[in-house]
């Protein structure tokens, strides 16, 4: 029985360690904050649940306490990337490759500076020039 308890939490540790380590080539490899955002989230997330459930079979960490940060790891960690994608989005961050956005609909991305100046036309800059005087 303890041979078994050892080699589940040996695969924890390692399979916890690879998801970890996929994140981060995700963070280094991927195009964009949204595809990095979205490695990191989902990876690290599994990565790190698996650590807290060896850590609790080693009785390194107590069962109230590991099962309260896996509850708010799964749901915490969505939610986070989701409102950084979101924030970015907002942000005027440009998606790379994308094949579908289906936030252009709703959050349509601001103009670039000089795309608004034209689209304002030259009574714009009119007004802001006497609205200086």
């Amino acid at each position: 029985m303890e041979l078994l308890i050892q080699i589940l939490i040996l695969v924890a540790v390692i399979s916890g360690t690879l998801f970890s380590i996929v994140g981060v080539l995700g963070m280094l490899r991927l195009p964009d904050v949204y595809t990095r955002l979205h490695a990191v989230g989902k990876v690290s997330v599994f990565g790190v649940v698996l650590l807290l459930i060896a850590a609790k079979t080693l009785g390194a960490v107590d069962l109230g306490k590991s099962i309260l940060l896996i509850i708010f790891l799964v749901i915490a960690g969505p939610t986070l990337t989701h409102s950084l994608a979101a924030a970015a989005y907002r942000m005027g961050i440009p998606v790379q490759r994308a094949v579908r956005n289906d936030l252009a609909t709703r959050f349509p991305p601001p103009a670039p500076p000089e795309v608004q100046a034209r689209l304002d036309g030259p009574e714009a800059s009119t007004d802001q020039a006497k609205d200086g005087d």
